[in-house]
């Protein structure tokens, strides 16, 4: 079993910037994909971004390509996203997955979900 923990959300002005962290636990990640999606009221859960397991290849949604940004610290078994020039649409619950195929696959399949830290942009 994997254990995923959010943190870091919060309120922001448009503009304004907030990284978020995924902590988890139960297996060393190192070697797996991991990945945030986020979900807005009424609205299903979108791709946000992704990174394999060493951190060599990253997937961005359109709609963030370039202002956020993903990372990870295997050493700290967590994964960062870094959001800047945050806009009132970024707004939802941001979740982080886990792949739990070690290696890089596409399509990616993730088992495990967090519960998920809430961010909002204020216009």
């Amino acid at each position: 079993q994997v254990q995923l923990v959010e943190s870091g959300g919060g309120l922001v002005q448009a503009g304004g910037s907030l990284r978020l962290s995924c902590a988890a636990s139960g297996r060393t990640v190192s070697d797996y994909t991991m990945g945030w999606f986020r979900q807005a009221p009424g609205k299903e859960r979108e791709f946000v971004a992704d990174v394999d397991g060493n951190g060599g290849s990253a997937n961005y949604a359109g709609t963030v390509l370039g202002r956020f940004s993903i990372s990870r610290d295997n050493a700290k078994n967590t994964v960062y996203l870094q959001m800047s020039s945050l806009k009132p649409e970024d707004t939802a619950v941001y979740i982080c997955g886990f792949d739990s195929r070690r290696g890089s696959y596409y399509p990616r399949i993730y088992n495990y979900w967090g519960q998920g830290t809430q961010v909002t942009v204020s216009s």
